[in-house]
């Protein structure tokens, strides 16, 4: 640890070497462009933009080329001339294009080009943005108001154990949630506010804790609405949806915009969902280019909706329900969410850049489950009811300097701490009959967790090569109050983790890259995990390595590759569903990832990831080595049409290969093919559109998994697949205007 302090002391005080360019990259309404591209042609050195649109380019002397790019902006080409040292570059608007990525020695390259998938495609929920994502597939099984479930990588995330998920800056992963650790639910997230998504695979970025061990995703939401945007939303299944964006404010340096959200709709099932959702919005932003930018953001969300869960293949095989029947109908839930976050990015001087966030939330959630029926109850059922009433709260601060010469190398750094309390009360896990009753409280607790850390990232540059190692240290202390002991009952322990990184980035040129990633990462376990295994395993390390290239061939293709591999310890779980503690014991896990896009022309662009994955169980024999739900095989693809004439559209498929329930493959999870499709005609601030999902009416399960359970009328239990029907042909049509 001191050698480390001795390194940031160091590089605090190391003067500034060689000559770097300044300046602002702003939009054709002078607001700064986050994330602008500037390249040196004859030297190799890039820069990008931050929060308040400045850059510093190293070692730039009078007549080198200098490329500005940003999506959705034209590249611009500057050629340096005598005694320019302080620049404003402004891009002009363009349709989204390939010929505007550039192939730069940044770590995380692929996010920025994926990107315009979003772009070309705006997303029709918060959840589907998921999909974006090459790669990672999403599936709901508690009538659309429980968090979705994810896979990634090989993994069964469940709702977010192994992947870290945040909304400009704050976290939505839910330490030691009443449902399940990681517990993610992105429905207060209104589709229209998206701008775009940053993601990376694997534990290899230190700025990335806990969860962060698949990867990480971070929504953008839009800083700035110029102007009102209502829309309407009318389908099948008694499904309506209203929305709406409306500028308050747009001054020179200031602008605020609200936004709103209510859906309602009653789902495919036999027994109506009667699921509601309203979401309200409103972000301010200060911004002065070049100098500083604050942004506030406050929102809030409410949803309760009632569900068939997933019901078993022989009660259909039988007739004793139909694919979209329930065996408890009872089944629901409601949930609230209300969040409070602030992101402050100020320019010390043409170095140095002090960023902080800060958040907190309130959040209750209520749950009613019932995934074995008959088996534990043959009497009253096994309902369950989970809840919980948490608040939330963390800040982290960082400090980057830049363009200092080390031995040759362009070096910049970031340090960073922080820290989140979660105060979670009435952790209850009980017996239910009917959503009405409480038969029997099985577990009933207080949740007190402490996550501090702090942080240092390098980036050492020197012509193609970038080289980044890092280090993260976690600190977490876990309290828990058992309310059914009769006797004051509280537990406690604490655990550090310590995680390293390095990535090597070569790009000899702006068409390719090729890397090499390595890193440990953890998740952390469920409080009730840590005090009743005393501290031990309960912190499981994750080993990442990644390599692969990043190539564009063409002006306007695209292609990705990488080899992958994911070690994780032997772990303790918290099974919030039974309210026990079981063993996980270590897994391995390699892969292939394969991706390309190609631009047709300015109107038709195609993209398409495949995705190969092998997980074993490591201490269990050959056969019975299986990690349940683990998917082998996904691919993801589509066609996007836009700006042709006053049409846009999309038509995109998903796909997920047959995999194992359960650990020795005798029962099998069937896999699927679905296509989904929308389509818009513009008339001059109107827009008419059609959604469709499974545009083929494709027999399909969006979640199975194998369950022990027993019917009313069985004497003996079954072991099989238990399923929620994926949504058959689901039509929406759709109106919007802008004023």
């Amino acid at each position: 640890m001191k050698f480390f302090l001795g390194v940031i002391t160091m590089l605090l005080i190391i003067p500034l070497y060689g000559q770097s360019i300044k300046g602002v990259v702003l939009d054709e309404n002078a607001s700064p462009i986050e994330n602008a591209n500037i390249f040196n042609k004859e030297s190799g050195q890039h820069a990008h933009t931050n929060a308040t649109g400045f850059f510093s380019i190293p070692k730039t002397k009078v007549g080198d080329s200098l490329y500005f790019s940003s999506l959705g902006y034209e590249t611009l080409l500057y050629v340096l001339s005598e005694g320019e040292k302080q620049l404003q570059i402004k891009l002009e608007p363009k349709s989204l294009s390939l010929d505007q990525v550039l192939i730069v020695s940044e770590v995380n390259q692929l996010s920025k080009i994926v990107d315009i998938d979003v772009q070309n495609n705006p997303v029709k929920s918060s959840q589907e943005i998921l999909r974006k994502v090459p790669g990672l597939i999403i599936g709901q099984h508690a009538g659309g108001g429980k968090a979705e479930q994810i896979f990634l990588r090989g993994f069964d995330i469940d709702h977010g154990t192994d992947l870290a998920l945040s909304v400009d800056g704050l976290p939505v992963n839910m330490v030691s949630h009443a449902h399940g650790q990681g517990y993610s639910d992105l429905h207060f997230v209104i589709p229209e506010t998206i701008q775009n998504i940053e993601f990376g695979k694997g534990p290899f970025n230190a700025q990335q804790g806990n969860f962060a061990t698949a990867g990480y995703i971070d929504l953008k939401l839009k800083d700035v609405v110029e102007d009102n945007l209502i829309t309407l939303e009318v389908g099948q299944f008694n499904t309506q949806r209203l929305s709406g964006l409306f500028p308050v404010l747009n001054k020179e340096y200031s602008s605020l915009y609200l936004a709103s959200e209510i859906y309602l709709t009653d789902g495919p099932v036999d027994s109506p969902q009667n699921f509601n959702r309203l979401n309200l919005m409103s972000k301010y932003i200060y911004a002065k280019p070049g100098e500083e930018e604050l942004d506030i953001t406050l929102s809030h969300f409410q949803s309760k909706w009632d569900a068939s869960g997933q019901i078993p293949q022989r009660a259909v095989d039988a007739g004793i329900i139909g694919r979209f029947g329930a065996i408890d109908d009872t089944e629901g839930g409601t949930t609230s969410r209300s969040n409070i976050s602030l992101n402050y990015t100020k320019n010390l001087n043409d170095s140095d850049t002090f960023k902080t966030n800060a958040f907190l939330s309130k959040y209750d959630f209520e749950l009613y489950s019932n995934f074995t029926f008959f088996l534990e109850d043959p009497v009253n059922g096994d309902q369950i009811r989970q809840h919980e009433d948490r608040v939330l709260m963390g800040v982290q601060s960082s400090f980057q300097r830049k363009d200092i010469d080390v031995a040759g190398f362009n070096l910049d750094y970031q340090t960073g701490v922080g820290f989140r309390y979660d105060d979670v009360n009435d952790v209850e896990l009980s017996r239910t009959r009917n959503r009405r009753e409480t038969l029997e409280n099985l577990s009933l607790g207080d949740v007190d967790e402490l996550n501090a850390f702090g942080y240092f990232n390098a980036e050492f540059k020197k012509g193609d090569w970038n080289i980044n190692p890092s280090v993260r240290l976690d600190y977490f202390k876990f309290d828990y109050v058992n309310e059914l002991s009769p006797v004051y009952d509280n537990r406690s322990e604490n655990k550090v983790a310590f995680s390293p990184k390095l990535n090597v980035i070569y790009t000899p040129s702006t068409t390719f890259q090729y890397f090499l990633k390595t890193g440990i990462g953890f998740h952390s376990n469920d409080t009730r995990v840590v005090v009743a295994n005393e501290g031990e395993d309960i912190l499981p390390a994750a080993y990442g390595v990644d390599i692969g290239t990043i190539i564009k061939p063409a002006d306007r293709l695209v292609v990705n590759a990488a080899l992958w591999s994911l070690f994780l310890d032997q772990e303790f779980v918290y099974v919030g569903d039974a309210g026990i503690v079981e063993p996980s014991g270590r897994s391995r896990r390699v892969g292939i990832e394969l991706g390309a896009r190609y631009q047709f022309n300015d109107w038709l662009y195609a993209y398409s990831d495949v995705n190969y994955t092998y997980a074993r169980s490591t201490d269990e024999p050959n056969g019975a080595d299986l990690i349940p739900l683990a998917p082998d095989f996904t691919a993801v693809g589509g066609i996007n049409v836009d700006n042709l004439g006053a049409f846009s559209g999309s038509l995109s498929y998903r796909y997920i290969d047959d995999r194992a329930a359960n650990e020795d493959n005798s029962i099998v999870a069937d896999g699927y093919f679905v296509t989904d499709m929308n389509l818009n005609y513009k008339v001059k601030n109107w827009t008419y559109g059609i959604v469709i999902e499974n545009l083929f009416d494709t027999e399909w399960n969006e979640t199975q998994f194998a369950t022990e359970s027993r019917l009313f009328n069985e004497t003996q239990s079954v072991e099989e697949i238990h399923f929620t029907p994926g949504v058959p042909f689901f039509l929406r049509g759709k109106i919007s205007v802008s004023f």
